[in-house]
């Protein structure tokens, strides 16, 4: 794993939860295998000292702002929290720290400051609660703070990536919102994505329908034939590789993946489950889109485990190695 040229800003996402844990076991793994790094965490400096002694870590967290730092330390930017935190008790009053740890992480990455940013998990229901009303997650977050009209939520594991027409809607409301040119406006930033983030020289892009059986000619739905199709086909005119819209029951098959560098699935629940199925705790979290680098953790904030050592840390280190790996083909192709 080559280091990012600049700091990767790691938010260390909810207090209560395992976010801080695990970003603690990434930092403790770079600090005891002498492991090439360069990331900085984001949090409060003294709960993330707490945390280290409570999981037995014996690794040296410093301020990133102090002009002198102990060789081998991990640099912490450090966010105050609004409330003394316990593992596993979630508190309002730390909702706005979440977001703070985010937008610190933004601002880094506009003004070159990171690299890059990787998140660990949050607690929407707690920022709701706190009065954040319209925040629904990190993707529509990141998108409104960086003024991006149209970004993308994909999940990875490997070389097995799932991108989403649609992301953190009800079910019902849905179908309403794959329209000719949001559906176009996805491709293309997928398209674009894959060439220069993912190093696809050509990608091939496998499309899932939204209905059973992609609609049955149309006897099971028409957002295929209405929408769906007619998109497909002008972007293949333009000289895309597009395969669909596909079922999609079948198209999570080795005879399709295997010659595709992405699936697109219509919403959340379709593409999802199989690839958390096959790679559940390794997977990567990805916004495409922005005007920064942001990967994450395939999981949750796992109240039950926090505190407690038995977090593993592997979707973070996935989430670490990847958004270097697009830093460095994104700079390829600057």
């Amino acid at each position: 794993m080559t280091p990012a040229p600049s700091p990767v800003a790691i938010c260390t996402g909810e207090p209560a939860g395992i976010g801080p844990d695990v970003a603690l076991m990434l930092a403790n793994f770079a600090c005891e295998e002498a492991w090439q790094h360069n990331f900085s965490l984001i949090g409060d400096l003294f709960m993330l000292r707490q945390r280290a002694a409570l999981l037995g870590l014996n690794v040296l967290l410093e301020d990133a702002d102090d002009s002198q730092t102990t060789v081998g330390s991990v640099k912490v930017k450090h966010i105050p929290l609004g409330a003394a935190c316990i593992a596993g008790e979630l508190n309002i009053v730390n909702a706005a720290y979440v977001l703070a740890t985010l937008d610190e992480a933004i601002a880094g990455c506009m003004e070159g400051r990171y690299a890059a940013m990787v998140t660990a998990p949050l607690q929407k229901s707690v920022i709701c609660d706190a009065g954040f009303t319209e925040f629904t997650g990190h993707t529509e977050y990141l998108a409104e703070k960086t003024q991006t009209p149209h970004v993308v939520m994909m999940l990875a594991s490997g070389d097995f990536r799932v991108a989403l027409a649609t992301t953190h809607l009800p079910l019902a409301k849905v179908a309403q919102n794959i329209t000719q040119p949001s559906l176009q406006a996805t491709l293309t930033v997928l398209l674009h994505s894959l060439k220069n983030e993912f190093g696809c020289s050509q990608p091939h892009v496998l499309v899932a329908g939204l209905n059973p059986h992609a609609g049955e000619s149309g006897h099971l739905g028409h957002e295929e034939t209405e929408i769906i199709a007619p998109v497909l086909n002008e972007m293949r005119a333009a000289g895309h590789h597009l395969t669909g819209p596909l079922p999609a029951d079948t198209l999570f098959q080795p005879k399709y993946l295997g010659g595709a560098d992405a699936v697109l699935a219509m919403y959340h629940d379709q593409g999802l489950p199989v690839l958390k199925y096959a790679s559940f705790g390794r997977g990567v979290n990805i916004t495409l889109g922005l005007p920064l680098i942001r990967t994450s953790v395939d999981h949750g904030t796992a109240l039950e485990l926090a505190g407690t050592g038995k977090a593993m840390p592997d979707s973070l280190l996935a989430a670490y190695d990847q958004a270097c790996y697009m830093i460095r083909h994104k700079s390829l192709n600057a």
